[in-house]
């Protein structure tokens, strides 16, 4: 019998790779809301496997999980001000209210200086810091609103905690599907810093294993891409464990795929690179809970990156 030489599996980071470069190079060039302007493309899907704890880490620069592994357990408190963030050294929503402090103030302050007074001054920090309903409060606190006679409504305490609910269902109908959490609150989005970008999240049991589709309708591929589906990733793996699921995959959905005109140094190096390695995600307990996780629960090994590539971000 005739032997066939095995095809050699191609590594989950080179479809991220290859959709950049057709991305530089193909991409419709349009003027952005930052003004920065890009070079993007309309829907795209990438997958990858989450079996065996494997994390989609991307090994051509180096991603700061631990900053991305904070957001997310962050997000899960339905907390909106960067006040907790900053007190963990997380500057990743500095910019926001960075920017509006100084157009409502004239103050070209510093970013340090500025974020010493978020974490010293909590009368600052909360007419400052704050950047408006937001992913997590969304996810953990949306908005419920019951009859109040004649007409009128108002607007409870305690609004619907959709993680909690998503989790309720999985465990006890998970053949459903209706197993969805968004941030996407229509009537919110003007009082946001920023639109949710990952902003609906859908998951699928099969087989004892949980996969998930994020359909992130913005996505800045040069920076923003690499804790988006870390993160997504993540929170697969931790809800998976709350369910006592297997992970299974993940499927990134993207609407409007960019790369901005200034980040020409960051794409050129990136795409020179050759992707290498498997890290994995271990989470070292099971909290009660999935707004228990504290950042000691989890570790990533053999993870080896290339060196960091930095870019300017685009507010």
């Amino acid at each position: 019998m005739e032997k066939r030489a095995l095809i050699p599996q191609q590594h989950y980071e080179q479809q991220y790779l290859d959709l950049m470069r057709h991305i530089w190079s193909h991409g419709d060039e349009r003027v952005d809301r930052t003004g920065v302007g890009t070079r993007a493309i309309f829907g795209t899907t990438m997958r990858f496997d989450l079996a065996e704890d494997a994390i989609p880490l991307l090994t051509t620069k180096r991603v700061f999980w631990k900053t991305a592994t904070r957001e997310m357990l962050w997000f899960l408190t339905g907390d909106t001000n960067i006040q907790e963030l900053v007190k963990q050294k997380v500057h990743i929503w500095t910019d926001w209210p960075l920017d509006k402090y100084r157009k409502e103030t004239g103050d070209d302050i510093d970013r340090d200086a500025f974020e010493k007074l978020i974490v010293e001054d909590d009368s600052f920090a909360q007419q400052w810091g704050d950047l408006g309903p937001v992913y997590g409060k969304q996810w953990v606190d949306w908005p419920r609103y019951i009859p109040a006679g004649e007409g009128l409504y108002r607007r409870e305490d305690k609004g619907i905690n959709q993680i909690e609910n998503l989790i309720d269902g999985l465990k006890n109908n998970p053949g459903s599907r209706r197993h969805i959490f968004t941030g996407w609150n229509v009537a919110e989005l003007d009082q946001m810093a920023l639109p949710p970008c990952h902003k609906t999240y859908q998951f699928y049991v099969s087989g004892g294993k949980l996969s998930g589709i994020l359909y992130q309708r913005s996505c800045d591929l040069g920076l923003g891409f690499a804790f988006n589906v870390y993160s997504a990733a993540l929170l697969i793996r931790m809800i998976a464990q709350q369910c006592d699921l297997e992970p299974g995959e993940l499927i990134w959905n993207g609407g409007d795929v960019h790369l901005y005109l200034n980040h020409a140094d960051l794409v050129e190096e990136q795409i020179s690179r050759e992707p290498a390695g498997t890290p994995k995600l271990k989470i070292l307990r099971k909290p009660d809970s999935i707004f228990d996780y504290q950042i000691g629960d989890f570790a990533v090994v053999d993870y080896t990156p290339q060196s960091h590539i930095s870019a300017p971000v685009a507010v």
